[in-house]
């Protein structure tokens, strides 16, 4: 019975460290001052969903033995989200709206970034939902979005070779940028 008190935080808190090093890394100022991705809202969301998705595709790999866990992650992001989004002054009647809102975009980008990987031999696939996605309504340089492409397949190779175990406790690496 104890034991159940006390997991429930430690897991939370777990997660919470998980989604801060996400967090962390999404908001790099590389991105933003080297990289053109757009210092706005919309460019910290589309950050952060970007290096979600590494995480959660990552954490997708474990199966069974992690979907529980990848589902929290999920939800504590989405719910840290509308936390902001209060936090910013969003009225409450229209936060829920609006975090259903961000999340059918998040399963938009996870199936473009998907089909962007999945097209080995062609990087445009990959590149052309970064910029339709990270980018959003600006029009980035072209080397930019190269960049990210190659920044995207690069921490991907590197998560694939991230031990899970490390991930469910809390840790998390990400190639050098």
């Amino acid at each position: 019975m104890f034991s159940r008190l006390f997991q429930r935080p430690r897991r939370e808190r777990t997660i919470a460290a998980l989604y801060g090093a996400i967090v962390a890394q999404s908001r790099l100022p590389v991105f933003f001052s080297e990289r053109g991705v757009p210092d706005t809202l919309e460019g910290r969301f589309e950050s952060v969903c970007l290096h979600a998705w590494l995480v959660m595709r990552r954490l997708a790999m474990g199966g069974t033995a992690t979907a529980e866990f990848n589902q929290a992650l999920f939800d504590f992001m989405f719910a840290d989200l509308d936390f902001n989004l209060r936090e910013l002054g969003a009225g409450d009647m229209k936060v829920g709206d609006k975090v259903k809102d961000l999340a059918s975009h998040y399963y938009g980008r996870v199936g473009a970034y998907d089909a962007g990987m999945a097209a080995k031999d062609d990087s445009s696939v990959l590149e052309s939902a970064l910029d339709r996605n990270l980018y959003g309504s600006t029009l980035p340089d072209p080397a930019h979005v190269k960049v990210m492409a190659d920044y995207t397949r690069r921490q991907l190779a590197h998560l694939e070779t991230f031990p899970i175990d490390r991930l469910l406790s809390g840790e998390l690496e990400f190639a050098s940028t």
